[in-house]
Formats: C-alpha cells, sequence, structure tokens
C-alpha cells in the first residue's frame, strides 16, 4: 500500500480534519479541534516516499528551490487532501487537510436558508469569512453543489489549489481553474473571466487589492461572485474590503460594497457534546439599512441591525451560540471561547 493511503486512510478512521507530518518525528492529527500526537514516527526515507507519491517532479523541484509548496490530489476511495509542503527547522514538514470525498449538500451543514437563497440572485458579491479551519471552502462548495443542481448556469472558479472537485450537472456548467497551473494569478483569471461567459464566479482567496477590486467589478456587471476573507464577523469584513483601497478611493469603495454586496456568513466552528464539531454563524444580508450604514461610515452599528435582523434572516454570532447551548449541543464555555462579543452572550443568556 502507498504510504499516502495508509496514513491518510488511518487518519480518516480517527475522524481527523487535518494531519501534520515532520521527517524524524511523530505523527500528529487532529479531531474536533485537538491536536494528538501518533506513536509512529515519520523517517526521512517515509518522507521521500510521500513527496513522490504526492506530488510530480516538476512540483517537487519547486518545493526542493523554494522549500514551500501548495497543491492537492484526490485519492481514490478515500478522499481529496490539500497539501501544505514547508522547510522549519530544517526538516520537511507536511499538512495534509482532509476534504470529503463527496461534494458538501448544505443541507447537511446545517447552512441557514436565507443565505442559500442568494443561490437565486443573478448579480453581487457574497462572502464566507472566518479563521482557518472553520470551513469555508466547504461551506462555498455546497453553495455552488446547490447552483449546480437547481440552476442553468456557466460557473468559474479561480482557486489555489483545487479543493473539491465538480462535475458538469443535467443542467449546468463548471469550469474550475488552478492558479499557478492553469493561470498565472487571481487577478490574472479575474480579467480573463469576464471574457469566459461565467454567470458565477468562485474566487478561492480575496487576498489583495487588485482581486478585490477586479470581484467588486464583476459583481456589479452582472455576475454572482462568491469569496472568501480570513476575517471574525460581518462589520469586519465591510471594514477589511473598503480598507485596502487606497485613502482616496475608500469614499467610492463604501459606495460599491453597499451596492454590489448580497450577504456575508462569517462562520466557526464548535466542539459540542457529542464529540464532534457544530456550525456558529453570523449572518449579514445587505438590506436598504445596511447598505445605508455602509455608506454613511456607521460599520459600528452593522452588530445591532443584525442583532434586530431576523425577519431579514440575519443573526449574530453570540444569538446562534445562545441558541446552540440552549439545544444542549454546545458547553457555554466553549460558546464563550468562540463569540466575537462574550459580553453580548452573557447577557443574553442571563436575560
Amino acid at each position: 500500500m502507498s504510504i499516502a493511503r495508509e496514513i491518510v486512510g488511518f487518519a480518516l478512521k480517527l475522524g481527523s480534519s487535518d494531519i501534520h507530518l515532520e521527517e524524524g518525528s511523530p505523527i500528529a492529527i487532529r479531531v474536533n479541534s485537538d491536536i494528538h500526537i501518533l506513536d509512529h514516527v515519520l523517517q526521512p526515507a517515509d518522507m521521500d516516499r510521500l513527496l513522490s507519491e504526492i506530488a510530480d517532479e516538476e512540483k517537487l523541484s519547486h518545493f526542493k528551490v523554494h522549500h514551500d509548496l501548495d497543491t492537492s490530489i484526490g485519492l481514490d476511495g478515500l478522499s481529496r487532501i490539500r497539501i501544505n509542503a514547508y522547510v522549519a527547522n530544517e526538516k520537511r514538514c507536511l499538512t495534509l487537510r482532509i476534504l470529503p470525498d463527496s461534494l458538501p449538500r448544505w443541507q447537511d451543514l446545517g447552512l441557514p436558508q436565507p443565505f442559500i437563497d442568494l443561490t437565486q440572485r443573478h448579480r453581487g458579491l457574497v462572502l464566507c469569512t472566518g479563521p482557518t479551519g472553520s470551513g469555508k471552502s466547504t461551506t462555498l462548495a455546497a453553495f455552488i453543489n446547490c447552483i449546480l443542481e437547481t440552476q442553468k448556469r456557466h460557473i468559474l472558479t479561480i482557486e489555489d489549489p483545487i479543493e473539491f472537485e465538480f462535475h458538469h450537472s443535467k443542467t449546468s456548467i463548471i469550469h474550475q481553474r488552478e492558479v499557478k497551473r492553469d493561470t498565472q494569478s487571481f487577478a490574472t483569471a479575474l480579467r480573463a473571466a469576464l471574457r469566459e461567459d461565467p454567470d458565477v464566479i468562485y474566487i478561492g482567496e480575496m487576498r489583495d487589492l487588485e482581486t478585490i477590486q477586479l470581484a467588486i467589478t464583476a459583481a456589479e456587471t452582472g455576475h454572482l461572485v462568491l469569496g472568501t476573507l480570513h476575517t471574525s464577523s460581518a462589520a469586519k469584513t465591510v471594514e477589511r474590503i473598503v480598507d485596502v483601497f487606497p485613502a482616496e478611493q475608500q469614499e467610492q469603495a463604501r459606495l460599491q460594497v453597499s451596492t454590489s454586496l448580497l450577504g456575508i456568513l462569517s462562520q466557526t466552528l464548535c466542539k459540542n457534546t457529542t464529540g464532534t464539531r457544530s456550525l456558529a454563524y453570523e449572518l449579514l444580508i445587505n438590506t436598504p439599512a445596511i447598505g445605508n450604514l455602509i455608506r454613511e461610515r456607521k460599520i459600528s452599528q452593522i452588530y445591532s441591525q443584525l442583532q434586530t435582523g431576523s425577519r431579514d434572516g440575519m443573526n449574530t454570532l453570540e444569538q446562534c451560540l445562545l441558541n446552540l447551548v440552549k439545544a444542549g449541543k454546545v458547553s457555554q464555555e466553549e460558546a464563550l471561547s468562540k463569540a466575537s462579543n462574550p459580553k453580548a452572550l452573557i447577557s443574553s443568556s442571563e436575560a
């Protein structure tokens, strides 16, 4: 058996989400947010075999020169894995993120209906945010899968690397482009995308000013644009987008965001009482009131709009966490550790 299949297969049996490998050190895996160190030590010869199994000669040459590599592969019958190879303390290391072998369905993830309703929109910006490992890619994969199953669209994804592999459905088509393999950069692919007749554009990560500018332009010109950001709340997401622009362009950026934004799902994963993880989220839907706050630089007031916006499908992270606590799914301590505004969670639980 290949060493890659042996390691990933064993980790899957233990319910692992990530595998950490370092030559000369014990294998470590993450299960339900916690690191577990195993007895088996990965020898340098094992690392040689593993790298040769998961990367071709071109990628191995890149890794030897640059000491960094991002890629992904599928292991038939097991899962897809996202791979980051790096060097630390002069030792070769790998982090393997285990991805589901089948495409996620939004019903199984517990995603809110108002967020999924955005799949029916034909233009605008939909963002999924949260820390690393919070399930952003899985959420947007479910969102895309919903479009494939229910709409008649052309979907174009730009990723680094490709995580979930999609296929054309009976009613929609999808093309996935990997940065450095199929295109030079996110910005290059986005500029080209506008000439490729897409209805939906998914941007794996909105990292820089040019990518964000192009994403907003695409959303304004009749495309449904999906993207991810590493922010912890809806309000901070709006701030991040505006702040990336030069000072003299921020007023225009605020206006563009206020009209092009459709919704923001800010999410995190909590350890639950059954030994797995539960999704907790904050949902912003861009109503006229929200758009007005963005235009008038009143970002700090967005939180109160989310608190009172249940009629439009909105909620704060703390409201979602409180519901999980009341349902007995998540402990009070876990909820407080995940809250962006612990005081709001405490005051709500005491009410």
